[in-house]
């Protein structure tokens, strides 16, 4: 053998031999820890998708109770039979509870939901309030056992969310560990809710952390599996929806139809979310002119879904028994039209009474509704190239939802999970596909970032825009007596000149200074009060801020792509 093939031999596996050494101890040093952290992830699973078990069978047993039904599942034509007054006041008695609770252990009287969860991963290191998550849990479950017309997926994410923030304070977990174990939490609540494995751990990924790091992954789908676990031990392998027969499409012909669909569904999901803000707005300027007291918003609230459930009680509680009849074909076109009219209404009215829960499953309602309608008057039009009508509701379903939560990998996924129908892939996947993309344009992305908008917190525009706000300019800034300190006479020179920050305030209202003026560091004071002058605590120099913004997206980064 020549000596350079040799040598060339003899280097690889020279190479080989320090790979393996490599990889032995980092089995040895860092194998033990990462298998401990994958028992963490499994603890926080199990609690999780009992929490979220315990959730739904207290709603359900609950809800029986104040009703007086023994199958909840189809409340609403047993709830036709009941007294017009007793369906009135037992969501004003819902509601008046809910604003008490919320009105004594919240800051503003809000239940919390999936949008605080996001920006608890976000902004916070994976963690979220929990005196504010437990009352929020307590105040959902009595909106959705006392006829609201919200989903329980919002509560039980949140509810998740305050198990993992607690184990991470416990654990003094860092940000990446802390996200991570708040997906995983996510991922058991919704699997243990929904029979979803696969869903739940895209979810938590798709919607909450919002990237699809492989390090997340494992744990991710551990926690899922979980919850996925203890949901079957409860109530077997069934999927939540039953269809009676396998939907059948008429692929090339009848792809348009679904096309037209997914826009409409995205048109649809769009009128749902800002009906709940329009009416959100609504309801906080009456409140201010009248000075209504808050704890009592969600009582009228619950009056007005009293009042509209005594002729239409179709709008009680989640709505599964409506959307198994959408999916199964059993609707006319009428009522399919006044069911999504009055659902939306529904789900606004609750919404933006404060009364709590979550827009998943109304969404899949309204989703399903949508689709039947959209499908009887296709295959109407249409029979000779048209396959089952309930496909049409299938599809519907997934493309609002979708768009709702801004999520059309794991939606797509939990309508085949929920229904059982995986035959029909590529119709539901052509009309979430539309709805989202349109849907994405007309708002913030999803249901959650807008909410998060509305406060301010810029999440749906990406790291670089939310980052900012992340960072206080006392925490950046050059005190007086650092080496590198800003002249003090140029300081007080700009102070006069109104060129200033204040100390708590952030970068994302100090950069735009920079912008505007052109200097190489803003003076940064404590203002004491209204006549008061500025006290001088130091200087904010363009350059150190944008170290650390730059720190900080390569931090974001690094993580995504791990």
């Amino acid at each position: 053998m020549p000596a350079p093939e040799r040598a060339l031999i003899t280097r690889q596996i020279d190479l080989a031999v320090t790979a393996c050494r490599d990889g032995w101890q980092v089995l040895r040093h860092r194998g033990p820890s990462q298998i401990q952290f994958w028992f963490i992830a499994l603890a926080i699973g199990v609690a999780a998708g009992f929490a979220a078990l315990f959730f739904r069978k207290g709603i359900e047993a609950l809800q029986a109770w104040l009703y007086g039904t023994d199958d909840v599942q189809y409340l609403h034509s047993f709830a036709s039979s009941l007294p017009w007054y007793l369906i009135l006041i037992i969501p004003i008695i819902g509601g008046l509870l809910t604003g008490l609770i919320l009105h004594t252990f919240t800051k503003d009287g809000v239940a919390r939901s999936v949008a605080d969860v996001i920006e608890g991963a976000a902004m916070r290191d994976g963690r979220v309030g929990t005196r504010a998550g437990v009352a929020s849990a307590f105040a959902s479950f009595i909106t959705l056992s006392s006829g609201g017309s919200t989903g329980r997926e919002g509560p039980v994410v949140h509810i998740a969310a305050v198990i993992s923030t607690k184990v991470c304070r416990w654990i003094k977990a860092d940000g990446i560990t802390g996200r991570d174990l708040l997906g995983c939490a996510v991922a058991a609540a919704v699997s243990a809710s929904f029979n979803a494995p696969i869903a739940g751990a895209l979810f938590a990924l798709e919607v909450v952390l919002r990237h699809f790091a492989v390090h997340a992954f494992a744990p991710i789908v551990i926690a899922s599996v979980a919850g996925t676990v203890i949901n079957r031990l409860e109530f077997g392998g069934v999927t939540e929806f039953m269809l009676p027969e396998a939907n059948e499409l008429v692929f090339y012909q009848e792809l348009p139809a679904f096309l037209l669909l997914g826009l409409i569904s995205g048109l649809v999901a769009v009128v749902l979310m800002r009906a709940i803000f329009w009416t959100d707005d609504v309801g906080t300027a009456i409140q201010a002119r009248t000075g209504l007291p808050r704890w009592l918003r969600p009582a009228i609230a619950g009056a007005l879904l009293g009042a509209l459930a005594i002729f239409y009680p179709h709008i009680i509680g989640v709505g599964y028994e409506t959307t198994s009849m959408a999916l199964t074909g059993q609707l006319a076109l009428n009522d399919v039209m006044v069911f999504v009219v009055l659902k939306t209404a529904a789900v606004a009215i609750t919404m933006a009474g404060r009364m709590g829960g979550g827009v998943f499953s109304p969404s899949l309602m309204i989703g399903a509704l949508t689709g039947l309608g959209f499908g009887l008057i296709a295959t109407g039009i249409f029979p000779d190239v048209s396959g089952s009508v309930t496909l049409y509701a299938l599809a519907g379903m997934g493309a609002v939802a979708a768009a709702v939560l801004g999520a059309p990998i794991s939606t797509t996924l939990i309508v085949f999970e929920l229904t059982g129908d995986w035959q029909t892939g590529l119709a539901v996947m052509v009309a979430v596909s539309m709805s989202t993309a349109l849907s994405s344009r007309l708002v913030d992305r999803s249901f959650f970032l807008s909410q998060l908008e509305r406060k301010g917190v810029h999440l749906a525009a990406g790291p670089q825009a939310y980052l900012l706000a992340m960072f206080r300019v006392s925490s950046v800034m050059r005190s007086p007596d650092d080496p590198r300190a800003a002249d003090t006479v140029r300081s007080w020179e700009m102070i006069s000149e109104g060129i200033y920050v204040d100390a708590n305030a952030t970068l994302e209202a100090a950069l735009p200074i920079f912008d505007r003026t052109m200097v190489p560091f803003i003076p940064v004071v404590t203002l004491t009060g209204e006549n008061a002058a500025p006290e001088l605590q130091g200087a904010l120099f363009h350059v150190d801020a944008l170290k650390a913004y730059n720190r900080a997206l390569a931090a974001t980064a690094a993580e995504e792509h791990s």
